[in-house]
Protein backbone atom coordinates (compact mmCIF):
# COMPACT_ATOMS: atom_id res chain seq x y z
CA UNK A 1 0.00 0.00 0.00
CA UNK A 2 2.91 2.57 0.78
CA UNK A 3 4.65 1.79 -2.52
CA UNK A 4 0.85 2.94 -4.28
CA UNK A 5 0.92 6.02 -2.28
CA UNK A 6 4.34 7.10 -2.89
CA UNK A 7 4.05 6.38 -6.95
CA UNK A 8 1.11 8.26 -6.75
CA UNK A 9 3.51 11.24 -5.28
CA UNK A 10 5.70 11.13 -7.62
CA UNK A 11 3.53 11.02 -10.78
CA UNK A 12 1.44 13.69 -8.97
CA UNK A 13 5.01 16.21 -8.59
CA UNK A 14 5.95 16.71 -11.77
CA UNK A 15 2.45 17.50 -13.45
CA UNK A 16 2.29 20.55 -10.38
CA UNK A 17 5.67 21.53 -11.41
CA UNK A 18 4.88 21.40 -15.15
CA UNK A 19 2.23 23.34 -13.79
CA UNK A 20 4.49 26.25 -12.43
CA UNK A 21 6.54 26.30 -15.40
CA UNK A 22 3.71 26.68 -18.02
CA UNK A 23 2.49 30.23 -15.94
CA UNK A 24 2.76 33.23 -17.78
CA UNK A 25 5.61 34.47 -18.32
CA UNK A 26 8.04 31.79 -18.18
CA UNK A 27 10.97 32.81 -20.69
CA UNK A 28 11.77 35.87 -21.90
CA UNK A 29 8.95 38.50 -23.35
CA UNK A 30 10.20 40.54 -26.45
CA UNK A 31 8.98 44.22 -27.04
CA UNK A 32 8.72 45.54 -30.07
CA UNK A 33 9.67 49.47 -30.72
CA UNK A 34 8.68 50.52 -34.43
CA UNK A 35 10.85 53.38 -34.08
CA UNK A 36 14.88 53.69 -34.51
CA UNK A 37 17.68 53.10 -31.17
CA UNK A 38 17.50 56.52 -29.39
CA UNK A 39 14.21 58.37 -30.61
CA UNK A 40 12.01 58.96 -27.94
CA UNK A 41 10.18 55.95 -27.66
CA UNK A 42 13.01 54.13 -27.84
CA UNK A 43 14.11 55.74 -24.61
CA UNK A 44 10.49 54.93 -23.08
CA UNK A 45 10.58 51.52 -23.88
CA UNK A 46 13.42 50.43 -22.61
CA UNK A 47 12.75 52.13 -19.09
CA UNK A 48 9.70 49.98 -19.29
CA UNK A 49 11.03 47.06 -20.21
CA UNK A 50 13.17 47.22 -17.09
CA UNK A 51 10.35 47.91 -14.97
CA UNK A 52 8.38 45.37 -16.39
CA UNK A 53 11.01 43.12 -16.09
CA UNK A 54 11.35 43.70 -12.37
CA UNK A 55 7.78 42.84 -11.92
CA UNK A 56 7.12 39.45 -14.06
CA UNK A 57 10.54 38.45 -13.56
CA UNK A 58 11.96 37.63 -16.48
CA UNK A 59 13.73 39.43 -19.28
CA UNK A 60 12.24 41.91 -21.74
CA UNK A 61 13.89 42.26 -24.88
CA UNK A 62 13.52 45.30 -26.88
CA UNK A 63 13.40 44.90 -30.64
CA UNK A 64 13.78 47.87 -32.76
CA UNK A 65 11.85 47.46 -35.83
CA UNK A 66 11.78 50.83 -37.69
CA UNK A 67 10.42 52.16 -40.73
CA UNK A 68 6.75 53.32 -42.73
CA UNK A 69 5.91 55.35 -39.79
CA UNK A 70 5.79 52.37 -37.32
CA UNK A 71 4.17 50.18 -39.28
CA UNK A 72 6.86 47.84 -39.97
CA UNK A 73 6.80 47.14 -36.16
CA UNK A 74 3.06 46.86 -36.00
CA UNK A 75 2.88 44.24 -38.30
CA UNK A 76 5.66 42.33 -36.35
CA UNK A 77 3.84 42.34 -33.55
CA UNK A 78 0.82 41.64 -35.71
CA UNK A 79 2.45 38.60 -37.21
CA UNK A 80 3.98 37.16 -34.09
CA UNK A 81 2.31 34.30 -32.05
CA UNK A 82 -0.47 35.19 -29.74
CA UNK A 83 0.83 33.95 -26.14
CA UNK A 84 1.94 37.22 -24.54
CA UNK A 85 5.39 36.73 -25.10
CA UNK A 86 5.25 39.78 -28.15
CA UNK A 87 4.19 42.93 -27.06
CA UNK A 88 4.48 46.37 -28.93
CA UNK A 89 4.90 49.78 -27.99
CA UNK A 90 2.43 51.90 -30.18
CA UNK A 91 1.20 55.46 -30.27
CA UNK A 92 -0.95 57.77 -32.16
CA UNK A 93 1.25 58.15 -34.80
CA UNK A 94 0.30 54.08 -36.14
CA UNK A 95 -2.94 53.64 -34.16
CA UNK A 96 -4.90 57.08 -34.83
CA UNK A 97 -3.46 58.83 -37.55
CA UNK A 98 -2.08 55.73 -40.51
CA UNK A 99 -5.28 54.29 -40.61
CA UNK A 100 -6.82 57.67 -41.34
CA UNK A 101 -3.72 59.03 -44.13
CA UNK A 102 -2.46 55.38 -45.40
CA UNK A 103 -3.87 53.50 -48.31
CA UNK A 104 -4.11 50.00 -48.05
CA UNK A 105 -2.84 49.97 -44.26
CA UNK A 106 -1.59 46.37 -44.00
CA UNK A 107 -2.82 45.99 -40.34
CA UNK A 108 -6.42 47.14 -38.43
CA UNK A 109 -5.23 48.74 -35.48
CA UNK A 110 -8.29 47.77 -33.77
CA UNK A 111 -8.89 44.56 -34.80
CA UNK A 112 -5.38 43.06 -35.07
CA UNK A 113 -4.50 44.46 -31.85
CA UNK A 114 -5.72 45.51 -28.14
CA UNK A 115 -4.19 47.56 -25.55
CA UNK A 116 -2.48 46.39 -22.48
CA UNK A 117 -2.05 49.80 -20.90
CA UNK A 118 -1.12 53.49 -21.77
CA UNK A 119 2.59 54.30 -21.09
CA UNK A 120 2.74 58.74 -21.80
CA UNK A 121 1.21 61.61 -23.36
CA UNK A 122 2.88 64.65 -24.09
CA UNK A 123 1.60 68.17 -25.48
CA UNK A 124 2.77 69.92 -28.91
CA UNK A 125 3.14 73.56 -28.50
CA UNK A 126 2.28 76.09 -31.51
CA UNK A 127 5.30 77.97 -31.91
CA UNK A 128 6.06 81.34 -33.76
CA UNK A 129 10.23 82.94 -34.46
CA UNK A 130 11.38 84.00 -30.87
CA UNK A 131 11.51 87.79 -32.83
CA UNK A 132 8.08 87.40 -34.72
CA UNK A 133 5.05 89.84 -34.07
CA UNK A 134 2.98 87.76 -33.68
CA UNK A 135 3.26 87.38 -29.64
CA UNK A 136 -0.21 85.27 -28.93
CA UNK A 137 -2.38 82.53 -30.80
CA UNK A 138 -5.08 86.09 -31.05
CA UNK A 139 -2.19 87.67 -33.06
CA UNK A 140 -1.82 84.49 -35.19
CA UNK A 141 -5.38 83.83 -36.09
CA UNK A 142 -5.69 87.72 -37.36
CA UNK A 143 -2.50 87.59 -39.40
CA UNK A 144 -4.27 84.16 -41.00
CA UNK A 145 -7.68 86.18 -42.11
CA UNK A 146 -5.61 89.50 -42.88
CA UNK A 147 -2.78 87.73 -45.06
CA UNK A 148 -3.40 88.24 -48.85
CA UNK A 149 -2.09 84.34 -48.63
CA UNK A 150 -1.68 81.87 -46.76
CA UNK A 151 0.33 82.06 -43.98
CA UNK A 152 3.13 78.79 -43.84
CA UNK A 153 2.72 76.28 -40.91
CA UNK A 154 5.38 73.93 -40.63
CA UNK A 155 4.55 70.05 -39.77
CA UNK A 156 7.12 67.12 -39.91
CA UNK A 157 3.81 64.25 -40.06
CA UNK A 158 0.84 63.72 -40.67
CA UNK A 159 -0.15 63.15 -37.07
CA UNK A 160 1.09 66.84 -36.38
CA UNK A 161 -0.94 68.05 -39.71
CA UNK A 162 -4.09 66.79 -38.49
CA UNK A 163 -3.42 68.87 -35.50
CA UNK A 164 -3.06 71.77 -37.11
CA UNK A 165 -5.94 71.40 -39.70
CA UNK A 166 -8.13 71.22 -36.60
CA UNK A 167 -6.71 74.43 -35.16
CA UNK A 168 -7.25 76.04 -38.36
CA UNK A 169 -10.61 74.92 -38.79
CA UNK A 170 -11.85 75.69 -35.48
CA UNK A 171 -10.31 79.60 -35.81
CA UNK A 172 -12.10 79.39 -39.23
CA UNK A 173 -8.75 79.90 -41.17
CA UNK A 174 -6.39 78.69 -43.59
CA UNK A 175 -3.05 77.78 -43.80
CA UNK A 176 -0.36 76.23 -46.25
CA UNK A 177 0.56 72.92 -44.99
CA UNK A 178 4.83 72.34 -45.43
CA UNK A 179 5.61 69.14 -44.83
CA UNK A 180 8.94 68.30 -43.73
CA UNK A 181 10.89 64.92 -42.86
CA UNK A 182 12.49 65.75 -39.53
CA UNK A 183 11.44 68.54 -36.87
CA UNK A 184 15.44 69.85 -36.32
CA UNK A 185 14.96 71.20 -40.29
CA UNK A 186 11.44 72.82 -39.48
CA UNK A 187 12.31 74.46 -36.25
CA UNK A 188 15.61 76.08 -37.57
CA UNK A 189 13.85 77.26 -40.93
CA UNK A 190 11.20 78.54 -38.24
CA UNK A 191 13.81 80.45 -36.56
CA UNK A 192 15.04 81.67 -39.99
CA UNK A 193 11.34 83.19 -40.81
CA UNK A 194 11.24 80.92 -43.85
CA UNK A 195 7.95 80.05 -42.25
CA UNK A 196 5.61 81.72 -40.49
CA UNK A 197 4.88 79.37 -37.38
CA UNK A 198 5.02 75.37 -36.65
CA UNK A 199 3.69 73.17 -34.34
CA UNK A 200 5.96 70.44 -32.58
CA UNK A 201 6.12 68.28 -29.21
CA UNK A 202 6.93 70.65 -26.21
CA UNK A 203 9.74 68.12 -25.63
CA UNK A 204 11.76 69.58 -28.81
CA UNK A 205 10.71 73.19 -28.24
CA UNK A 206 11.62 73.15 -24.62
CA UNK A 207 15.37 74.22 -24.52
CA UNK A 208 14.56 76.80 -28.03
CA UNK A 209 11.81 78.45 -26.13
CA UNK A 210 13.87 79.12 -23.23
CA UNK A 211 16.82 79.99 -24.99
CA UNK A 212 14.29 82.36 -27.25
CA UNK A 213 15.04 81.39 -30.27
CA UNK A 214 11.62 80.28 -30.28
CA UNK A 215 8.40 81.38 -28.89
CA UNK A 216 5.10 79.15 -28.17
CA UNK A 217 1.91 81.32 -28.51
CA UNK A 218 -0.21 78.23 -27.12
CA UNK A 219 0.09 74.88 -25.47
CA UNK A 220 -2.52 72.15 -26.55
CA UNK A 221 -3.07 70.17 -23.45
CA UNK A 222 -5.90 69.90 -20.85
CA UNK A 223 -3.67 72.58 -18.26
CA UNK A 224 -0.69 74.28 -19.02
CA UNK A 225 2.44 72.51 -19.29
CA UNK A 226 4.42 73.03 -15.80
CA UNK A 227 7.98 73.54 -17.55
CA UNK A 228 6.17 76.54 -19.41
CA UNK A 229 3.16 77.96 -16.61
CA UNK A 230 3.02 81.28 -18.65
CA UNK A 231 2.09 79.99 -21.80
CA UNK A 232 -1.58 79.53 -21.94
CA UNK A 233 -3.31 76.59 -23.43
CA UNK A 234 -5.38 76.52 -26.57
CA UNK A 235 -8.86 76.21 -24.50
CA UNK A 236 -7.97 79.31 -22.51
CA UNK A 237 -7.10 80.74 -26.15
CA UNK A 238 -11.26 80.88 -27.20
CA UNK A 239 -10.51 77.21 -28.04
CA UNK A 240 -12.49 75.21 -25.65
CA UNK A 241 -13.00 72.03 -27.25
CA UNK A 242 -9.36 71.39 -28.13
CA UNK A 243 -6.58 69.48 -26.81
CA UNK A 244 -4.32 66.88 -28.52
CA UNK A 245 -1.17 64.93 -27.31
CA UNK A 246 1.04 62.96 -28.99
CA UNK A 247 1.16 59.71 -27.15
CA UNK A 248 2.31 55.82 -26.42
CA UNK A 249 1.01 53.03 -25.19
CA UNK A 250 1.46 49.08 -25.67
CA UNK A 251 -0.20 46.42 -27.57
CA UNK A 252 -0.62 42.92 -27.72
CA UNK A 253 -1.92 40.39 -30.75
CA UNK A 254 -5.93 40.76 -30.34
CA UNK A 255 -6.04 36.93 -29.86
CA UNK A 256 -3.44 36.91 -26.73
CA UNK A 257 -5.66 34.89 -24.19
CA UNK A 258 -7.32 37.32 -21.67
CA UNK A 259 -5.50 35.98 -18.63
CA UNK A 260 -2.10 36.86 -20.22
CA UNK A 261 -3.54 40.24 -21.29
CA UNK A 262 -4.32 40.77 -17.70
CA UNK A 263 -1.13 39.92 -16.23
CA UNK A 264 0.12 42.46 -18.17
CA UNK A 265 -2.22 44.72 -17.46
CA UNK A 266 -2.03 44.61 -13.78
CA UNK A 267 1.65 44.94 -14.20
CA UNK A 268 1.84 47.84 -16.19
CA UNK A 269 -0.59 49.45 -13.43
CA UNK A 270 2.42 48.89 -10.82
CA UNK A 271 5.02 50.09 -13.30
CA UNK A 272 3.04 53.83 -13.74
CA UNK A 273 2.51 53.78 -10.11
CA UNK A 274 6.04 53.48 -8.83
CA UNK A 275 7.99 56.78 -8.48
CA UNK A 276 10.49 55.97 -11.08
CA UNK A 277 8.33 56.28 -13.82
CA UNK A 278 6.88 59.20 -12.47
CA UNK A 279 10.33 61.44 -12.13
CA UNK A 280 11.39 58.99 -15.51
CA UNK A 281 7.94 60.80 -16.98
CA UNK A 282 9.25 64.12 -15.54
CA UNK A 283 12.18 64.37 -17.45
CA UNK A 284 10.62 64.06 -20.67
CA UNK A 285 8.03 66.82 -19.72
CA UNK A 286 5.39 64.00 -20.47
CA UNK A 287 2.29 62.91 -18.20
CA UNK A 288 1.43 59.08 -17.34
CA UNK A 289 -1.75 57.06 -18.60
CA UNK A 290 -2.64 54.90 -16.33
CA UNK A 291 -5.90 52.93 -16.28
CA UNK A 292 -7.09 49.15 -17.55
CA UNK A 293 -6.86 48.21 -21.31
CA UNK A 294 -10.49 49.10 -21.75
CA UNK A 295 -9.82 53.19 -21.18
CA UNK A 296 -6.94 52.85 -23.38
CA UNK A 297 -9.20 51.15 -26.12
CA UNK A 298 -11.79 54.10 -25.65
CA UNK A 299 -8.96 56.67 -25.65
CA UNK A 300 -7.95 55.56 -29.35
CA UNK A 301 -11.42 54.90 -30.53
CA UNK A 302 -12.08 58.78 -29.41
CA UNK A 303 -9.01 59.73 -31.48
CA UNK A 304 -9.76 58.01 -34.63
CA UNK A 305 -12.77 59.29 -34.51
CA UNK A 306 -12.01 62.90 -33.64
CA UNK A 307 -9.22 62.64 -36.59
CA UNK A 308 -11.85 61.01 -39.28
CA UNK A 309 -13.98 64.39 -38.92
CA UNK A 310 -10.67 66.79 -38.89
CA UNK A 311 -9.63 64.83 -42.34
CA UNK A 312 -12.60 64.98 -43.87
CA UNK A 313 -12.81 68.71 -43.22
CA UNK A 314 -9.71 69.30 -44.48
CA UNK A 315 -10.32 66.94 -47.37
CA UNK A 316 -7.08 64.93 -46.75
CA UNK A 317 -7.00 61.53 -47.87
CA UNK A 318 -5.75 58.36 -48.03
CA UNK A 319 -2.65 58.08 -49.85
Amino acid sequence: MGWVWVAALTAVIPLAALGQQKEYPNRPVKLIVPFAPGSSTDISGRFVAHQLSAILGQPIVVDNRPGADGAIGLMAAKTAPADGYTIVVAGWTNLSVNPIVVKDLPYDPTKDLKPISGLTRSMLGIAVAGNSNLKSLADLVAAAKKSSKRLDFGTFSAGYRLAMEWFASEAGIQFANVPYKVTSQMNSDLMGNQIDVAIDGMSSLGALVKSGKLHVLAVTGERRHPEFPDIPTLKESGFPDYAIYGWSALYTRTETPEDVTKRLADAMQKVLASNATREFAKTLGSELMSGPPSTMRKFQMDQLQNFRRVAAAAGIKPE
